[in-house]
């Protein structure tokens, strides 16, 4: 499960992951967000409106800052990330399932994607 929302967060994160666009093979892999990674005030909408169709609002956002942990300049930490997940978990665990759903749904779509345009042999590593 660490790993799925070490994915998610990579998305979003700032700095991004090292790019592996270089390599059909490397850019199915599951993203690791670099040590010290941050979501921004723009990735974090990006990912609430990926994961539940909207940003957050102000206030929540407000929230998230003031309860979670953050950097010294507000952005939302991967440990901060897993506190939202923790507490959305205890308060509706089948929302959880829901966002981790609708988060694999895209990546599993941008893989296959990724196949249909590549050639078979990218596939099969030869």
């Amino acid at each position: 499960l660490e790993a799925c929302l070490m994915h998610i967060f990579a998305k979003y994160c700032t700095p991004q992951p090292p790019s592996t666009a270089n390599s059909q093979r490397k850019s199915l892999a599951m993203l690791v967000p670099p040590e010290g990674s941050y979501l921004t005030p723009k990735g974090l909408d990006s990912w609430a409106r990926d994961t539940n169709g909207a940003p957050f609002s102000d206030e929540t956002k407000e929230e998230l800052v003031e309860f979670l942990d953050v950097t010294d300049d507000g952005g939302l930490t991967f440990k901060g990330f897993l506190q939202i997940y923790q507490l959305q978990t205890e308060s509706d665990e089948e929302e959880t399932w829901r966002d981790l759903v609708s988060q694999t749904i895209i990546h599993l779509a941008a893989r296959s994607l990724k196949c249909l345009t590549s050639p078979i042999t990218a596939l099969i590593g030869h």
